[in-house]
């Protein structure tokens, strides 16, 4: 069998999980679900994966930082492509093709959205040899997800006749999202979800690019030509890379291909694409309540409930998603998370920058609150940068810090008794809580 090289696709803001996930930290490197990001959950799917030979990242600058700290955090190692300007996932994904070819001629790629959430880990993988067997028969074999309910958030397939040994399918057609009668037909007539990840032999999707979109194809191998890569990261060639049409791979390649087969498959999984998706993929207590951070839930039920900042008290309310930052708060019906997005375009044709990024003043720390008590500091410390903590209690609100010789990740609360240095390992935002 040939060897298989899984390519992570880190690219996206999140708009709809905000004010969690902003274009400065997308939801992909957010512990949302788990104590691990989704990103960081695809890593540990892959990497394991029987004749995996190398697991590769693409990612733009501002999240290299990102990819690094995460994968160090759960002892895992990627090659990092990249791209020197987002032009939707062709470019990115025929680049990435483009080094897997130059490293192995024969091998297969597993192309992998980083912000997805798969349950069950051990079908995944499976189904993940199924696709890459198919792909080394010529094939562009897309994980098609068995459905369990009749939703309008995700596109669908509808699979066709048995091919190889009838483990994948002809695609017979690939469909647009659709309306909730359609769905609860598609149900009934077999369909299955889309779900955006795929298997193909570096060098067969190559040769589709070269046919369908050649501006794609000369680019992505200009990219690699002269690529050399530095611990690790490899950056990709401004000028050669500008040179690719910007388009999606559903629209240059899967929707024109005579090549595409289907993988159907059991594992649960979800986009994470709203606050309805992470509250049906988080762990709930009897009264289906998800809840993260210092909150407190009282007569209230099926409500997803999350603060990385303030206190959050709720009382006597269903079917609601309360999501507080430092810098802002949402609140929402559960059945409405997808209009997130309308608010959030609102917030950019104001010129709020409190759509894209999250606030925080230029020297890296913010006063939340000061009383005649005591003082709440938001610090964002950058990778690498040490500073002296006073007498406090500390949260780690976000990534990983190292104190006299112990390392604390996203979650610790520690009491300092002393004033202490620190040494934020990636990327940290801390939470202190100091006495007057």
């Amino acid at each position: 069998m040939a060897a298989i090289y899984p390519v992570i696709l880190c690219g996206g803001s999140g708009t709809r999980l905000w004010p969690a996930s902003r274009s400065d930290h997308p939801k992909q490197f957010l512990k949302l679900v788990s104590d691990r990001s989704s990103f960081q959950e695809t890593v540990l799917r892959v990497k394991d994966i029987p004749g995996v030979a190398e697991v590769v990242v693409v990612t733009g600058e501002a999240m290299v930082g990102f990819v690094s700290e995460q994968t160090a955090e759960i002892g895992a190692w990627a090659t990092i492509l990249v791209e020197p300007e987002a032009r939707d996932s062709a470019p990115a994904v025929a680049a990435a093709a483009a080094y897997v070819e130059a490293q192995d001629p024969a091998g297969v790629v597993l192309m992998l959205a980083a912000d997805h959430h798969i349950a069950q880990p051990e079908i995944f993988q499976q189904a993940a040899l199924t696709a890459a067997k198919a792909a080394e028969q010529g094939y562009i074999v897309t994980f098609g997800v068995q459905p369990t309910v009749p939703a309008t958030g995700f596109g669908y397939i509808r699979p066709g006749a048995p091919l190889l040994d009838g483990s994948v399918r002809e695609v017979a057609a690939f469909v647009e999202k659709p309306d909730q009668a359609t769905a609860e037909r598609y149900l009934l007539e077999g369909y299955l979800w889309n779900s955006g990840n795929f298997a193909f032999q570096a060098a067969t999707l190559l040769g589709e690019f070269e046919t369908f979109e050649p501006s794609v194809a000369a680019a992505a191998k200009a990219c690699v030509a002269g690529l050399q890569l530095e611990a690790g990261i490899g950056r990709l060639d401004r000028e050669a890379f500008a040179q690719a049409k910007k388009i999606s791979l559903d629209y240059a390649i899967m929707e024109r291909t005579q090549k595409a087969a289907v993988a159907p498959a059991a594992f649960a999984w979800s986009d994470l694409g709203a606050w309805d998706a992470i509250w049906e993929a988080s762990t709930r207590d009897g009264d289906g309540n998800a809840q993260t951070g210092d909150v407190d839930l009282h007569g209230s039920s099926n409500v997803l409930v999350r603060s990385t900042g303030p206190y959050v008290g709720v009382i006597g309310v269903n079917d609601i998603v309360v999501v507080a930052e430092p810098d802002a708060v949402l609140v929402c019906h559960r059945k409405d998370s997808q209009a997130v997005k309308t608010l959030v375009d609102g917030l950019k044709a104001k010129g709020r920058s409190i759509a894209s990024r999250k606030s925080a003043s230029p020297n890296g720390t913010e006063t939340l609150v000061s009383t005649d008590g005591f003082d709440v500091e938001l610090r964002r410390v950058p990778a690498g940068e040490t500073l002296m903590l006073p007498v406090s209690t500390l949260q780690v609100l976000e990534g990983v810090i190292e104190m006299d010789g112990d390392v604390y990740a996203a979650g610790a609360i520690i009491a300092l008794d002393d004033s202490v240095q620190a040494r934020a390992i990636g990327a940290a935002t801390l939470l202190v809580t100091k006495p007057r």
